[in-house]
């Protein structure tokens, strides 16, 4: 069993490679999904994100407003850092949990698509790192218009990021998403069979 970690900043492709790889055979594990799951109402995740931001960052429907929470960490670094306390540790057990089941059911590869995988120390539970990356002007581009954000919103999450220079360090795989769709779906499929092709010789 192989497991990858993907990751890479907003706008870059992330999502696509992802939904790629899913389509190509792989089980795919969202930590953007697992956020959602300690974001539950009255879990003891909730009850630590209300005490540190207020009953501001509570929807109509009791769940964490994450648009309203966002507003708040990406424009305020120690805002930030106090929510990734909060939230990454219990990330980090769904994770592995998920992970370990898959094992136990011998999934041949899995997925583990977070944009903070890096930061947070989940590289840890990857057996190698793929990095979607494009440049700032790129992302800035494509992120207009579709994201539901302001420019200035856009900006904030883009430089609240690892940079690439630093996320690079930790990458074995670099997927350039500078051009089409269609071409990253070409790297996306020359690099799934080039993975194939070493398991079958490891294997074999």
């Amino acid at each position: 069993m192989r497991v990858i970690g993907l990751t890479g900043g907003i706008g870059t492709g992330k999502s696509e490679v992802s939904r790629i790889l899913r389509e190509l055979g792989s089980v795919v594990i969202s930590a953007d999904m697992l956020g959602h799951e300690t974001y539950k109402p009255n879990t003891e995740t909730w009850q630590q994100v209300v005490d540190a931001f207020g009953k501001e960052v509570v929807g109509a429907n009791g769940e964490i407003d994450r648009k309203r929470l966002g507003e708040i960490v990406f424009s305020d670094p120690k805002a930030r850092a106090k929510l990734d306390s909060i939230t990454w540790p219990q990330i980090t057990k769904l994770a592995r949990q998920r992970i370990e089941n898959l094992r136990r059911q011998e999934t041949d590869t899995i997925v583990l698509e977070a944009a903070v995988l890096i930061e947070a120390g989940w590289d840890s539970l990857v057996d190698e790192v793929w990095i979607t990356y494009s440049p700032k002007d790129v992302v800035l581009e494509r992120l207009k218009g579709r994201s539901g954000l302001s420019e200035g919103q856009i900006r904030d999450r883009v430089n609240a990021q690892l940079p690439y220079e630093e996320l690079v360090k930790h990458g074995q795989v670099i997927i350039d998403n500078t051009a089409t769709l269609k071409e990253l779906r070409a790297k996306v499929e020359t690099l799934w069979e080039r993975r194939k092709e070493e398991s079958s010789d490891k294997n074999g």
